[in-house]
This record gives C-alpha cells, sequence and structure tokens, in this order.
C-alpha cells in the first residue's frame, strides 16, 4: 500500500469497507486496502436512483476498459493515478473490481435488490428503506431471496407482492437534502 494512501473508514471482522461512485474512487479504495466496497447511494432517502447511477458507472467503465489496448489503458491508469497492473487486473483478467462489491443506499425492495445484483454487484445493504416501511421483517425477509433469485422473475413477483407500503421516499432534488453520497468517508 502506498504512503499516500490513507481511509477513514470503517475496519472491522477482517476488512476495510469503503465507499465509492466511480471506477477511479473504487480503484483507489482498494489500493488504500480497502476488501469490501460500497457502492453508494442515498441512505435513509428510500430512492435508489443515485446508487444506480454509481452502479452502473463503475460497471460501465469497466466494460469500456475491457476493449482497450494495453496503451489505453495505460493511459486511463496514468489519468486516475492508479497502478497500472490494478487497472489491468480489473478490467482485462477479472472483468470486476478484485474485491466484493455492494450496493446501500436507498435500496428498499426486493426489485431495488435485484437490480443492485443484476447491475453486477456481489450483495446489498439494507437499513432504513426496509426499517421506514409497513411491515420491516415480511421486506426483510423478501429481500433474501430476491437477492439469490435475482433473475427469476417469478420468484420476484411472488416475493414482491403483498408487502405492506414502501417508507416514505425523500425527494433528492429538494434544496436542504443533504447528499450523504457526496461525502467523504
Amino acid at each position: 500500500m502506498e504512503s499516500r494512501c490513507y481511509s477513514r473508514s470503517f475496519r472491522g471482522m477482517g476488512g476495510l469497507l469503503v465507499g465509492c461512485r466511480d471506477l477511479g474512487e473504487a480503484l483507489r479504495r482498494v489500493c488504500e486496502g480497502a476488501t469490501m466496497i460500497r457502492t453508494k447511494g442515498e441512505a435513509g432517502t428510500g430512492n435508489v436512483v443515485e446508487v444506480v447511477r454509481h452502479v452502473r458507472s463503475v460497471m460501465w467503465d469497466i466494460r469500456v476498459l475491457r476493449n482497450m489496448d494495453g496503451d489505453e489503458v495505460f493511459a486511463y491508469a496514468k489519468c486516475i493515478a492508479m497502478p497500472y497492473d490494478l487497472v489491468m487486473q480489473t478490467t482485462k483478467q477479472l472483468g470486476r473490481l478484485p474485491v466484493v462489491q455492494f450496493a446501500t443506499g436507498g435500496v428498499a425492495t426486493p426489485a431495488d435488490a435485484a437490480l443492485m445484483m443484476q447491475l453486477g454487484c456481489d450483495g446489498v445493504s439494507v437499513g432504513s428503506g426496509i426499517f421506514k416501511s409497513g411491515d420491516p421483517a415480511r421486506r426483510a425477509r423478501a429481500i433474501v431471496p430476491a437477492v439469490t433469485h435475482y433473475s427469476d422473475p417469478e420468484i420476484l413477483a411472488d416475493v414482491s407482492s403483498g408487502l405492506r407500503e414502501a417508507m416514505v421516499g425523500i425527494n433528492l432534488s429538494a434544496p436542504k437534502v443533504e447528499r450523504y453520497a457526496a461525502r467523504s468517508e
């Protein structure tokens, strides 16, 4: 790990848990020693839009880099100030981040959780999106099969039906909303 790398993130369970919004940020976190990446959305909003945007950004950049030749990957690595070997491993060899990636912030329904898995996440983290809903225990139980069977529309429809109201979402375009994803770690 380079001496200029630092992190003020949660260290526990044998790893370093950090957030990111794009591939460059994710790779910087891996350089800092991250063992898990959480692609950040807006926690407490019940609005999955931001986490979808960030997951798509990471996955899109990986797809673009997979189609680049070595010189182009070298130029990209230089542009984001990351080691060439790490960028090559992520894109050409793995086709994904070299650590576990999960989505957090705004995931409030089984459909949200399944979407995150379909976009390429290894898992999801839920919080107020579940616990501020009409029946938190039932909604939480529905998330598990949605993550496990994210590509099976019949199971997704079954676990999503009959759930009570979801948490009331917060409009992210409102002027006084603090953007959690924009905060530093």
